[in-house]
């Protein structure tokens, strides 16, 4: 697997390594080991999979507060997303800062999430699907959210909002 950080501190990009053969390919697309050596979480409670029918879907921005904080390791595994995390730590050197990269089933890259990173994402296809694994449990008294279209973030969207819930759509920052 091959690990880069992004220019938000904690954020990295993983690349599976593919060891192909005549019946397709075979990766790990986790390893104790390696997430152990680069000091990323090794623990995780539960997975998740959210389902999107429509393009330019808009799911975002949310994140878990403390003392619920939860590290997330996503990747699309049907069609193609945009991906975007924001920094919301108030002492990190990017704060208010974000980060986005197309995530798809062809490219099969994941995203680490760090604690105090909201996460968020566009649908760039029909029928996209993305898979989380989390470090914490879901209490949904501590999850928050905030715009990802709000100006104060300066979030470029590859696409025009096709749908959004009306929660996200509501949230103020």
């Amino acid at each position: 697997m091959q690990f880069r950080e992004t220019e938000i501190s904690g954020v990295y990009t993983i690349d599976m390594e593919l060891i192909p053969d005549n019946r397709g390919f075979f990766a790990r697309s986790y390893c104790f080991d390696e997430f152990t050596a680069h000091g990323l979480n090794t623990r995780w409670v539960q997975e998740n999979i959210s389902y999107n029918l429509h393009k330019g879907t808009l799911r975002g921005m949310h994140i878990q507060t403390a003392p619920h904080g939860e590290i997330k390791l996503v990747r699309c595994t049907q069609g193609g997303i945009y991906d975007i995390v924001l920094d919301l730590r108030q002492e990190s050197e990017t704060f208010k800062q974000w980060f986005g990269i197309e995530l798809t089933a062809q490219n099969r890259r994941m995203v680490y999430i760090p604690v105090g990173i909201a996460h968020g994402f566009q649908t760039l296809t029909n029928d996209a699907e993305v898979h989380y694994h989390m470090s914490e449990f879901y209490y949904p008294e501590f999850a928050v959210g905030y715009r990802l279209d709000d100006p104060a973030w300066n979030i470029e969207l590859p696409l025009p909002i096709s749908t959004i819930s009306d929660k996200d759509r509501l949230y103020s920052n």
